[in-house]
């Protein structure tokens, strides 16, 4: 029965039954929202162990500051105004005394250009990350330092906070003429998170590599990793974790770090940087705003993967930088250098301790390969022949020294649109064995494309879902994420990896949201999205069964809503405002010759008429809407003159607008002056319906003409139909798959109810013989419920279930993720 005849069974039956106008129903069972009908006879996709994984990549002080569990921020004084405009030598340190940050001759390496010179009778404090130094009681700390001074100079080492002193103060004596390193051990007396390290030298001493590490790290490495945070990723299970990124890979000067390219401080991530002694590694401005260190590289990375039974999944650099970069290096010898350090990397996990990068694995502590069976080269090209062109130099290398490795390409930065659909051309033509997809977009966009898989090519070339998240972690997200991930198992045979990103994010250093795991210097929580992939990554399956399920009925009205003007980094004026029914008739006129009364400012920007035109004039401002008109208006015309005065971007004209979270906007000129789309805002976050390359000329005055018909919009642009859609999709809540795990012999069905009412469902699992129980997790919150620090509102509840049989029934909780194991007689 359908979902609208259950409700009536739930509320006015009721009445009807009590005036004796229809019978009871003789068994409640009888009264369904939906059915799934399972086929346990048929065969379906196997899934690979290797399904869903994490992806990492330094955001969010992801590494330092996060997993990396060093206590000391800018421990070498390397931060320079070129990670980030406010930073200097000393950034998170202060002085007692006197101190300089040199670079000369006398620094500890050549790779580790800055050193410490403390003058006699000073310290230098740290200040840690966050709001300082989190320590606590009864634990050990190691400390470190590498130190140049004259014999007999005495460091002394302490901990305190503002309410005194966090750990007996302990002191060390230099013994040696030359740069060495020396070591100690603190134990916390207090519990706090606001400690600061001291520093104090005796005589004037010289300081580099400046550390403290808490004993307890993940697994008892030394100088390791985080604990709860390492223990978060390990309890997802992953089965591989891509890493360094992400625009850490295809952003930055392609050079390394030495002399001949001037030290170039803005590189994109090279891994020869990261490896071997600490001390030795060159630190790196990082894309996002900071400073990375390096103490967390690629041995750090493949020791992880291992730790968590993760295949691990590097990613290098295919010299086209992208995230708003968008240039082809054109260097033939930087691009063979490249091939070879890909090589070389492979060398390294893979190769025997004989080799040359084998031994410096093995040197190390890790005299075993890795097993390294994935490499991705490239990440998010915006240019996709030049990207390919290389990438097949790449792969070609790769292949001729190591067959078994599979190399990875990518699709772009978007789901749709020219760039992706010319990459999938060419890795199609190409026969390349697996292409990296990314993207982010609104709630609404996953639950509409469940289905995105169901008619891509068998024969083609699998897919690696490397990034996606639907831009929020309220219950929501995770709930119509969920809805989506049923839709990647259904197609395991050409889905073949996925990873949520980004999967870190200190609370105080956010560039980009949402996150899975949040943190700060002494806590960690899970979002709601985190308990969602904890539940699919531990409840995977080995084999899909197939199975169909009922949907929810859609009552589809035409698209509705004011109009709307806006920009994002840019000013622009508009003129010339016509707003018409489908038969000719005037909703709206405005030449702004009267001001601008008819127009509600929503966004930010400053807005005012001049010279008869309505003008935004702050550069800066991001979604500067302004609005007018009936939120109840349909099938009209929208007619407007647009000219960029400056800025990065071009102009929004939105239409079909509700509120400020919810409307349709036509984008021209949009992501730095790249590309022309649509995007639809439903809730707040926002997914693109059609999307063109396109750029737009300063000062020049273009005619927009939107036609709202039904659910169909044509876009016309200076006359010229610049392109039409028509949304229609339906955004079902109501999605399901099952899978059998080969060990138990389990069949998983995993169902996803994202609306407000609950699903009563009649399941009928065929000729299967099942046991009458079924162990059950449920996720169920309200919609906008998230975790947060104190607070857990989105958690996994476990059960049972004994009402099990080759058909029955079950109610699925509103706004919930239900795992049932069934097991098989």
């Amino acid at each position: 029965m359908s979902r609208t005849r259950w409700r009536l069974g739930l509320s006015a039956t009721a009445f009807l039954v009590a005036a004796g106008l229809v019978p009871a129903p003789a068994h409640a069972e009888d009264v369904t929202d939906y059915t799934i009908t399972v086929d346990p006879a048929a065969k379906g996709p196997k899934i690979d162990d290797t399904m869903y994984g994490v992806f990492f990549e330094d955001i969010n002080r992801a590494a330092d500051g996060g997993l990396y569990a060093e206590l000391v921020q800018n421990r070498s004084f390397e931060y320079t105004t070129a990670d980030n405009s406010s930073y200097t030598p000393l950034t998170s340190w202060t002085v007692d005394g006197t101190a300089q940050v040199l670079d000369d001759a006398g620094r500890l390496g050549e790779r580790n250009r800055n050193y410490l010179s403390l003058g006699a009778g000073s310290s230098v404090t740290n200040a840690g990350y966050n709001t300082g130094i989190r320590v606590d009681e009864g634990k050990k700390y190691d400390f470190s330092v590498w130190a140049r001074a004259d014999a007999g100079t005495a460091l002394t080492i302490s901990l305190q906070d503002a309410d005194g002193t966090l750990a007996t103060a302990r002191k060390v004596a230099v013994t040696k003429s030359g740069w060495a390193q020396y070591k100690l051990s603190l134990t916390a007396t207090r519990t706090s998170s606001r400690g600061r390290l001291t520093v104090a030298s005796s005589a004037a001493a010289a300081l580099d590599m400046v550390s403290l590490f808490p004993r307890d790290t993940y697994r008892g490495e030394p100088n390791g990793l985080r604990k709860d945070l390492a223990e978060k990723v390990a309890a997802l299970h992953p089965g591989f974790v891509r890493f360094p990124g992400g625009c850490l890979v295809n952003t930055g000067s392609m050079e390394d770090y030495s002399q001949a390219s001037g030290w170039q401080r803005k590189r994109s991530y090279q891994w020869k940087d990261t490896v071997g002694p600490v001390e030795q590694r060159a630190t790196n401005a990082n894309f996002w705003g900071y400073n990375q260190s390096y103490g967390l590289g690629y041995y750090e990375y493949f020791r992880l993967a291992e730790d968590i039974g993760a295949m691990p999944l590097p990613v290098v650099p295919a010299l086209v930088t992208g995230c708003g970069q968008n240039k082809a290096v054109v260097d033939e010898a930087l691009l063979k250098r490249h091939i070879q350090d890909t090589l070389d990397l492979i060398e390294f996990a893979n190769g025997p301790a004989s080799s040359k990068w084998g031994r410096l694995r093995a040197k190390m502590g890790h005299p075993k390969p890795f097993h390294l069976t994935h490499i991705e080269v490239g990440n998010e090209e915006n240019l996709p022949d030049e990207f390919f062109a290389r990438f097949k130099e790449f792969r070609a290398a790769i292949q001729a020294k190591y067959p078994d490795i599979q190399v990875i390409s990518n699709s772009g930065p978007d789901d749709s649109g020219t760039t992706f659909d010319r990459a999938w051309q060419l890795n199609k033509d190409a026969k390349v064995d697996m292409v990296d997809e990314h993207y982010y977009n609104s709630p609404q966009w996953f639950l509409q494309n469940n289905d995105r898989y169901d008619s891509y090519d068998r024969n083609g070339p699998k897919v690696f879902l490397g990034e996606y998240a639907s831009q929020g972690n309220t219950f929501k997200n995770g709930l119509t994420e969920a809805a989506f991930m049923t839709g990647l198992e259904r197609n395991a045979d050409v889905v073949k990896l996925a990873s949520y990103a980004p999967l870190f994010a200190n609370e105080d250093y956010v560039q980009w949201r949402p996150d899975l795991i949040w943190f700060n210097n002494h806590a960690s929580w899970n979002s709601a999205n985190y308990e969602v992939q904890k539940l699919f990554m531990n409840n995977v399956g080995d084999r899909v069964v197939p199975s169909t399920a009922t949907g929810t009925p859609s009552l589809l009205a035409p698209i509705t809503g004011a109009v709307g003007l806006s920009t994002w980094a840019t000013t622009a004026a508009y003129d010339d405002v016509k707003v018409t029914d489908a038969d000719g008739r005037a909703l709206l006129t405005d030449d702004f010759s009267s001001g601008a009364a008819q127009w509600t400012h929503t966004g930010g920007g400053s807005w005012s008429v001049q010279d008869g035109q309505y003008v935004q004039t702050d550069v800066n401002a991001e979604n500067t809407m302004v609005s007018a008109g009936d939120p109840s208006w349909h099938d009209y015309d929208l007619k407007v003159k647009a000219t960029k005065k400056a800025g990065k971007e071009g102009f929004l004209v939105a239409f079909g607008v509700k509120d400020t979270g919810n409307y349709y906007w036509w984008n021209i000129g949009g992501w730095n002056n790249t590309q022309t789309a649509v995007e639809q805002a439903v809730d707040g976050g926002k997914s693109t319906l059609i999307a063109k390359a396109g750029s737009v000329e300063t000062g020049r005055a273009y005619d927009i003409d939107v036609k709202v018909r039904g659910r169909q919009v044509t876009l016309l642009l200076d006359g010229q139909e610049w392109g039409s859609f028509t949304d229609d999709k339906p955004a079902e809540p109501f999605r399901q798959v099952v899978t059998k795990d080969q060990k138990t012999g389990d069949l998983i069905v995993k169902v996803v109810n994202a609306q407000d009412s609950a699903a009563r469902t009649a399941i009928d699992l065929g000729r299967a013989k099942v046991a009458s129980r079924a162990r059950v997790t449920t996720l169920a919150a309200a919609p906008d419920a998230v975790n947060s620090e104190t607070s857990t509102a989105v958690a996994p509840v476990r059960s049972t279930f004994d009402g099990v049989a080759g058909k029955f029934s079950y109610t699925f909780p509103a706004n919930s993720v239900t795992f049932l194991r069934i097991r098989q007689r």
